[in-house]
Formats: C-alpha cells, structure tokens, sequence
C-alpha cells in the first residue's frame, strides 16, 4: 500500500474544510444568526428533520377562496343549466294571524260595476296568508341565454274573528304569469345588472258582479345586485280589457304603472321594501309602499312583520286608502 503523499493530505484537507463549512451551522446557535428568515427557516427544518413547507401557488390559494354568493343567481339560477319543472320560491310564502286595517272597505266600488252590496261591516282585524312559487320551464331559448318561467302567487284575507258572519274569506287574489330571463352583465346606478325579464301576468279576485276585479299586464324587469343588496325595477304595462266590461279601467292610477322592489339579506334576516306608483300627477296620483322583515326563530322557520300604506293592499280594495299591520311567521327566504 503506498503511503500518503503531501498532496493527497491536503486534498483531504480540503474536502474536511469544505464538509465541516457545510454543517457548521447545523446547531441552533448557529441557526439564529442566519440573517434571511427562508434560510433560517430551512435551518431550523433541517435540525429537527422536518422537510421544508411547500409554498401554495397562487393560483392554488386564489381558488380556495369561496366565491362571492349572488342572491339573484340563486333566485334565478343564472349562471348554469338546472333541472326543468322543479318547483323554486318566488314572492315571500308567510301565515300572518294577526293583520289590521286602520280603515276597512265596507262598500268596495267598481266605476263600471256600481257598489257592492256587503253582509255587514268587515272587521278591522283578520288573517292573511300567501303562497308563491315559480317553476323553470325552458333552458337558452336563444343560443346559449333566456330562460322561460311561470309562476303563481295567491294572497287570501280570512274574516277568522268574525263569528256573526261564519269567518268569511273576504278577499282572495290569484296571480298567474309567465316570463323570458335573460342574463346581463352591465352597470347601472352603481350595481351590477345580473338579469332583464319580459313576460304576461294577469290578476283576478274570482269574484262576480260589483265584486268582480281582475287585469292583465305584460311586465318588464331588470334585477340588480350588490352584495347583500337587490333592486328590482318591474315597469307594467295594463294590456286592454273589454270597454263597458272591464270590472276596474282606473286600476293602474290606484295599483300604479310600475313597482320598486329593494331587499337586504342579512345573517338570518331579510328585509324589503316595495313601492308602486301611478306614474301620473294630479288626481291620479296614487301609489304604496309595502315593507316586510322576516327574522330567524329556527333554522326553518322566521317571523314575518309587515306595514302597507296606500292602495291596492288587494283588488277589492285597488282604490281604498288604509294603513295595514301584519304579524306572524315567514316560511322562506326570498329576494
């Protein structure tokens, strides 16, 4: 075996030197003293064997980020194709037990029908209910957007306190309709357009003679959203009913030309506000203002405050002036 000669001591040497720099860190001490916080990080991993994080592509941590909740895509299931004829909420579904009238209608007045004859005064306290729903019918009718709904809404004021005249059911509107949705993506009034509608709806009470009440609308819409925050903006148009015939020509300078509807989804939560107006001045000026707040109880179930002021609270009365109280229970939320 041949002895070693100087250089191949210091090339031992050196590879002793380099391999002694390489870990001469490798004390916490010495880890300390590392001035870059990934380099010292790596220090620290390497003493107690634990492999070095990874780092999250950017990419990776932007989609782990819930996306925003839109109200008027879940109202409307905007943005992807869904199940045909499924029943979805509309307007607000509620039991109100306790709803007064600071001015009741004893003798309803049609302009074409006369006053209608009443079988005693209704009393000023009664209960009224509503149920709503819509149902998608058709997918992009037109290339890869608008959809077709229809929908029905049935409102009913129940005399249930008034014993002498066997609890009568005063008044009951019903309200089919059907819609074109087609989906938007511009600005206005500092909100995002998210949907713009075109459809038919009538309105009747199913009643006869000085009692009968109906009218047909085509109804535009446009739906806009920011946040919590809806806007609907529903301008009508009273389609034409038969002369002599029709059970109430001035229904829209009473029940108005078009409608407002604001909503704020809060936690559990929601409250509305929706205005109509006549769009008209002078004596035909008229219009209301309806407010609803529904508030958690449950996880299915919410109180339900309402407050009217104006006219057209319901057909039989589209031209009667009163104040309205309600208060009960809200079965879904709507906006």
């Amino acid at each position: 075996m041949p002895r070693p000669t100087l250089p191949d001591f210091a090339f031992a040497a050196a590879l002793l030197a380099i391999n002694v720099s390489a870990h001469a860190v490798e004390n916490l001490a010495d880890c300390a003293t590392i001035e870059a916080d990934d380099a010292r990080l790596a220090c620290y991993d390497r003493l107690s064997g634990r492999a070095a994080a990874k780092a999250v592509p950017v990419a990776q941590a932007a989609d782990s980020v819930p996306p925003a909740r839109s109200l008027l895509n879940e109202a409307w299931e905007l943005e992807d194709k869904s199940e045909l004829f499924r029943v979805r909420r509309y307007k607000p579904v509620y039991l109100l037990p306790v709803f007064h009238a600071s001015q009741v209608n004893p003798t309803p007045y049609s302009p074409t029908r006369g006053t209608a004859a009443t079988l005693g005064k209704p009393d000023n306290n009664e209960a009224k209910f509503q149920i709503s729903f819509k149902t998608k019918v058709a997918d992009d009718l037109f290339n890869d957007n608008g959809d077709l709904w229809i929908g029905y809404t049935q409102s009913s004021r129940w005399q249930v306190y008034s014993s002498a005249y066997s609890r009568p059911f005063r008044e009951t509107n019903y309200e089919p309709e059907a819609m074109f949705v087609w989906r938007t993506n511009f600005d206005l009034l500092g909100m995002s357009a998210r949907y713009a509608s075109l459809g038919i709806n009538h309105q009747s009470n199913g009643q006869g003679g000085a009692l009968s009440r109906g009218w047909n609308r085509a109804i535009a819409a446009v739906g806009l959203e920011s946040g919590d925050w809806t806007l609907t903006l529903r301008p009508w148009w009273r389609l034409p009913d038969r002369g002599a015939n029709d059970d109430n020509p001035d229904v829209a300078d009473y029940a108005g030309r078009g409608e407002l509807l604001l909503t704020r989804v809060l936690g559990g939560h929601v409250f509305s506000a929706e205005a109509r107006h006549s769009l008209r001045g002078g004596s035909h000026s008229h219009g209301s203002l309806r407010l609803d707040w529904a508030f958690p109880i449950d996880e299915h179930l919410r109180g339900h405050v309402q407050w009217f002021s104006g006219y057209a609270e319901s057909l039989i009365d589209y031209n009667h002036h009163a104040n309205y109280f309600g208060l009960g229970i809200s079965l879904v939320e709507w906006h």
